[in-house]
């Protein structure tokens, strides 16, 4: 019996380890006919690794030491696509199913991990380089690098793609999101080449990743959509470095549903046209934001790239003329340091105030380095307004707004002021403005109606 009783846990074993095992089987894309040689197309040969895998359960290996030449792949739920060797994406629209080289559609427990590559030769999609603009400008057609829809327990990890010759990690309508550890290499002068963008997802983590990219670091939107995706709502990102020539850590500009309940913490923007942006232009509420423990240089570019060098910057604008504008409400910026070429702004309109904002231990070193024209805001995207206005840059700019807190806040000028460096504070058409522990070098006071000036050159206290 007791024999009989052992033989039957060693079975109970065997069974069990082979169960693990075809848990954790490897589908070798190599094995299913892909060469690896970076000049046949692979796309048919790893797409088969893809099913096999989605139907038997494993990991599918893309292997190191070798390059496959893709179009559009599609992923299943159900697989870790483990990357270690480098996929290098088509020129050739053709090999295309999308407008995406990664995809997904409703897949669950889909996990992209690995320590490889996807290049995405962004100059064979552009037509020519503006010398003016100082960028490329792209021909007709160009994919995303990433484009997952539907997904939900979705793990992005480890993994480096760069030369994205437009949007970058496109996650729409997923849900409980990992993004962790990923290193996007974009290049600064290729356009629209977004870092990391969330849209209507919910439930998301985003961390420990290092950004470099010519349009938005990270962003998160909503854009217009045929189906009902939701809001974008209760997402965390901490802990990434990025350097773009857009905005590095930014909301908007489509906010076509709601965005709510958003922490930004721990990040640092070596270089952008802005630090910290909000920009509502559509009928989306945007409220419950937080900017905590951040570290930022914001400075001018040429014309075409929007952003003016703001160090933050919250706007509610109309997209159009008769464009009806969400509410921005709820906002804190807390333990913020950086030094820009232009203002902290927060701009409402008339018939929506932007509400409930509050700066606390802010302190921005305003100053000009580069050779653009200042004395401006950039309002873009707009035809409600003039896209870039003519506007002096004093520390915070505050209009249109209502119960606004700057607590321990300060404002330092750096050398060469220039003129249109006017104060410290300009608020217009402003309810209920608090001021505890503002500081400003060589401030001063003048009045107008409904408006007030802090930090003006000429005064002092």
């Amino acid at each position: 019996m007791k024999l009989r009783a052992m033989f039957a846990i060693f079975v109970a074993c065997l069974v069990c380890v082979s169960a693990a095992g075809a848990a954790s089987r490897v589908f070798n894309v190599l094995d299913f006919g892909a060469a690896g040689n970076g000049t046949t197309l692979d796309t048919a040969a790893i797409q088969r690794a893809i099913d096999a895998a989605a139907a038997q359960g494993g990991e599918v290996l893309v292997p190191r030491r070798h390059r496959f030449l893709i179009g559009t792949l599609e992923l299943r739920g159900g697989i870790d696509f483990r990357l270690e060797g480098e996929l290098v994406i088509s020129t050739n629209q053709a090999d295309y199913k999308s407008d995406g080289v990664i995809t997904a559609l409703d897949a669950r427990d889909l996990r992209i991990t690995g320590r490889g590559t996807i290049s995405g030769r962004s100059l064979a999609f552009m037509k020519s380089y503006d010398g003016t603009g100082e960028w490329w400008l792209f021909k007709e057609w160009r994919p995303k690098m990433f484009v997952l829809t539907g997904c939900s327990n979705l793990l992005v990890r480890d993994i480096t793609f760069g030369d994205a010759p437009f949007w970058g990690l496109h996650m729409l309508g997923c849900a409980h999101v990992l993004v962790e550890n990923v290193t996007v290499r974009n290049r600064l002068d290729v356009p629209n080449c977004d870092g990391i963008d969330p849209d209507h997802c919910q439930d998301v983590e985003i961390r420990n990743c290092h950004l470099t990219c010519g349009d938005d670091a990270i962003v998160i939107k909503t854009t217009r959509q045929t189906n009902d995706y939701g809001p974008c709502a209760d997402i965390r990102v901490h802990d990434c470095v990025m350097r773009t020539q857009d905005a590095g850590l930014k909301i908007g500009t489509e906010t076509t549903s709601a965005i709510h309940d958003i922490l930004f913490e721990h990040c640092r923007v070596l270089s952008g046209s802005r630090g910290m942006t909000i920009q509502l232009r559509d009928e989306g509420d945007v409220s419950n934001i937080v900017f905590r423990d951040i570290r930022f240089t914001s400075r001018y570019h040429a014309d075409p790239w929007w952003g003016r060098g703001e160090a933050i910057s919250f706007t509610a604008i109309p997209r159009a003329a008769g464009t009806r504008v969400g509410s921005l409400r709820n906002v804190l910026v807390q333990n913020v340091r950086g030094e820009a070429e232009n203002s902290v702004r927060v701009d409402g309109m008339p018939a929506g105030r932007v509400r409930d904002v509050r700066f606390e231990n802010v302190s921005i070193i305003f100053k000009r380095w580069t050779k653009y024209p200042g004395g401006v805001f950039d309002n873009r995207p707009t035809k409600a307004l003039a896209p870039v206005e003519t506007h002096s840059n004093p520390g915070f700019s505050i209009r249109w707004a209502a119960n606004v807190t700057l607590k321990n806040c300060a404002v330092h000028w750096g050398a060469g002021r220039p003129d249109y460096f006017d104060c410290g504070l300009d608020a217009e058409n402003v309810e209920g403005l608090r001021l505890a522990g503002f500081h400003c070098e060589s401030r001063g006071l003048t009045q107008g109606t409904n408006s007030g000036s802090l930090g003006g050159k000429g005064g002092g206290l």
